[in-house]
């Protein structure tokens, strides 16, 4: 706080045309930078100085540069001029709102500052994290409004759960303003007790207390290497293959694999759970001739034996790669009721035949596709010659 108040005075003294030099006490303001609660009621007090030879009732007063009206004055004695301020709003200025004194001549003659605020609630939502079991991370929120209006310190603490002395966090993220990295001195196997405490010169609060094992909260790097590409000349499916993250690649763990995907113009993400350990997947029921993009994400679970699942990891870069040009498409219509009769004979016996694949194979699972995607094939070519045999009849 002490820092707070000098860059209030410096600003006081380098912003204001006509300051005095402080060294000549030509006046002071009581109470001096004042720490009070949202609706409270302020007298302040400006003492002259004597010798200067300014009468009370000559001053006046202002609050972050404007003046205030002199109803809330009263002339205690011939060097005093009081302001009283009631239902104090908070503080507008991080380094607290500029309550000065003038003379007639608008120097000014000295100044305070108001740090108008309201004690630190309970601090919520406290989480934590580790990333490939080399540091812990935490974050939290402040509770209630989350605003105080006044300088808050917030101190991330820990220990041991069964030995060790109570510590504090060091290495605060300054990217995230509610969040720190423990990367030092850390143990796999003993839980931890974690906490935050908040204060301010209005008063203090403490986190509700949790208790975790690093393994059991095990985040990890995107996989790596993510590839995306055809299926031969299916043309509603794509493979998408990837490696284990790089840095769990020694631990003993069994991997939980994510896919996400969307179209190109789409913001629409389609999520498969199914991957499991498995490093490949084959996307299935795909549009023709469509772009998709692709991403993986990870989550370790089983880490040297934890019976927890980790925290999935940030999703993968996307890939992108797009599925062969529908032959039914790009070949034209056929207006003979035959042909149409030999497709709608065709797409019963597709969809008769997806629907088995599905409910017995669909997505990743691992069953083998090749017998599905002998069938694919075999029905594009019985397809496409149907199709030139009917376009030589027509000619």
């Amino acid at each position: 706080m002490k820092a707070v108040l000098d860059i209030c005075w410096i600003f006081l003294m380098l912003h204001t045309p006509g300051v005095l030099s402080l060294s000549t006490h030509v006046a002071v303001i009581y109470p001096q930078d004042p720490v009070l609660r949202m609706g409270s009621n302020l007298t302040a007090s400006c003492w002259v100085h004597s010798d200067l030879g300014v009468h009370a009732s000559s001053l006046f007063w202002t609050l972050n540069g404007q003046q205030l009206p002199s109803s809330l004055y009263r002339v205690l004695s011939p060097t005093n001029l009081s302001v009283t301020l009631a239902g104090l709003n908070a503080s507008r200025q991080t380094s607290g709102d500029n309550l000065v004194c003038h003379n007639h001549k608008g120097h000014i003659l000295a100044g305070s500052c108001l740090y108008v605020g309201m004690p630190p609630e309970k601090p919520v939502n406290l989480t934590c994290w580790s990333r490939n079991t080399k540091d812990l991370t935490c974050s939290w929120a402040p509770g209630g409004k989350g605003e105080t209006n006044i300088s808050t310190q917030y101190t991330l603490k820990y220990k041991l759960r069964w030995y060790g002395k109570e510590k504090e966090c060091e290495d605060y993220t300054h990217s995230q303003p509610y969040s720190c990295s423990i990367t030092r001195d850390l143990h796999l196997f003993t839980p931890y007790e974690i906490w935050v405490e908040a204060s301010n010169q209005l008063g203090q609060a403490t986190s509700d207390v949790i208790t975790l094992d690093i393994l059991d909260v095990v985040t990890t790097d995107p996989p790596s290497g993510v590839t995306v590409s055809r299926v031969g000349q299916l043309e509603d499916q794509l493979s998408v293959r990837w490696e284990a993250p790089p840095a769990l690649k020694d631990f003993l763990f069994q991997a939980k694999y994510q896919i996400r995907y969307r179209l190109e113009d789409s913001q629409d993400w389609k999520v498969m759970d199914d991957v499991g350990n498995q490093t490949s997947c084959r996307l299935a029921g795909l549009r023709p001739g469509t772009v998709y993009f692709v991403q993986v994400r990870c989550n370790p679970v089983g880490i040297y034996g934890s019976r927890k699942a980790g925290i999935w990891s940030e999703w993968s870069h996307p890939t992108a790669a797009s599925t062969p040009h529908s032959e039914r498409l790009m070949s034209g219509s056929c207006d003979s009721k035959s042909s149409g009769d030999s497709n709608s004979t065709l797409r019963r016996e597709l969809k008769q035949f997806f629907g088995w694949v599905r409910k017995h194979a669909y997505g990743c699972s691992s069953m083998s596709m090749k017998l599905y995607d002998q069938w694919r094939v075999l029905m594009q070519k019985s397809h496409k010659a149907r199709n030139q045999v009917l376009q030589g009849d027509k000619s």
